[in-house]
């Protein structure tokens, strides 16, 4: 970015529950170990709205979502060696940590002691607010960008900077593959990938969802078995038979009864965050000896390694493109479900 660029175009929420609208927000100029990306295409996820309407707690405004970015390298710092320009990158749910605690030095770097720098809704550690994917350009450190390989079209790689690596990490920590029977519960922006990586990876998947209304698409997706959740009958049918379950969902859910599919020593994850408190009998998991278990993205390095994984199997997100102008439509519409399975905002409408 050029010393006379000082600020871009951006779509931003002036206020918490307020409809997203065009305005400008500053970018830095590029340091030394930075890069200026030139964005192409940003998903909208449902962390966004949960964060654009303070759903998880005060908000800075305005509020640039985005961080699902895809896009290409248009200028480098001098001391920068990962990428050169024209390179195809992309940036997830943050854009830097203290890189020194044992979580950094580990490669968990989403699990920073110190917190990590969220790519918005956030303070950088020049102490001015972050700024995400909604805008034409974003100026990140080398280190918190990872290259989105030549067979990941930029469109449906999007979405794979957070539904792609909130699924990958632990499907991988779980050891989901041959041999190993998983539940995703919810088919939607995370959950439709979740089924495409498990069964790429191997296992046998099974969706529990609300109703049977999508189970061709989940069929399609990779999915060996498809159940309705609002059937108390598949509860019973279904006792005792999952090593692990990926919960994908926003929404509150009875967890002991989920947690009466697991096998002995099986584990449910929750990759999808509710707004509200959920209950839960100890007794669940004491007997059986299960795991209920939490998992947040994935550091820098299971980030790229989940790209490399996606493109080897050809991988991207299900995606509908839209005008940045659709943007609160959209919001509305991932609030009724009403998206197969991720909104990807082309930039160059911004």
């Amino acid at each position: 970015m050029t010393e006379q660029i000082t600020t871009v175009s951006a779509y931003a929420a002036p206020a918490p529950d307020a409809p997203l609208e065009l305005t400008t927000v500053p970018r830095r100029a590029v340091g030394e170990f930075d890069v200026l990306i030139d964005i192409k295409y940003a998903g909208i996820c449902h962390s966004d709205i949960h964060q654009a309407r303070d759903g998880w707690g005060e908000g800075i405004f305005p509020m640039v979502p985005g961080h699902e970015i895809a896009g290409v390298v248009a200028e480098v710092g001098a001391g920068v060696s990962k990428f050169a320009v024209g390179d195809r990158v992309g940036v997830g749910c943050m854009v830097d940590s203290c890189r020194e605690c044992e979580n950094c030095r580990a490669g968990l770097e989403q699990y920073c002691v110190k917190g990590n720098v969220p790519t918005y809704n956030g303070l950088g550690k020049d102490g001015e607010p972050t700024y995400g994917g909604y805008s034409t350009h974003i100026v990140v450190d080398e280190a918190y960008t990872v290259r989105i390989p030549d067979g990941l079209a930029l469109d449906v790689a999007a979405p794979l900077l957070c539904a792609g690596i909130t699924t990958y990490s632990p499907l991988k920590r779980w050891n989901a593959g041959p041999g190993k029977k998983i539940a995703v519960v919810g088919l939607g922006g995370l959950g439709h990938m979740a089924v495409k990586i498990a069964h790429a990876m191997g296992a046998e998947v099974t969706v529990l969802s609300q109703s049977l209304r999508k189970k061709a698409d989940g069929e399609r997706l990779g999915a060996d078995h498809y159940y309705a959740t609002s059937d108390d009958a598949t509860f019973e049918q279904l006792a005792g038979s999952f090593d692990m379950i990926l919960s994908t969902v926003s929404a509150p859910l009875p967890l002991d009864k989920y947690l009466g599919l697991l096998r002995t020593e099986g584990a449910f994850v929750n990759v999808g965050a509710p707004e509200e408190p959920v209950s839960l009998n100890l007794f669940s998991v004491i007997g059986g000896g299960k795991t209920l278990a939490g998992s947040m993205i994935g550091g820098i390095r299971e980030t790229q390694e989940m790209l490399d994984f996606c493109a080897g199997h050809g991988l991207g997100s299900e995606i509908e493109l839209i005008r940045a102008d659709q943007i609160n439509e959209a919001y509305e519409r991932v609030l009724a479900s009403d998206v197969r399975y991720r909104f990807v905002i082309d930039a160059a409408t911004i």
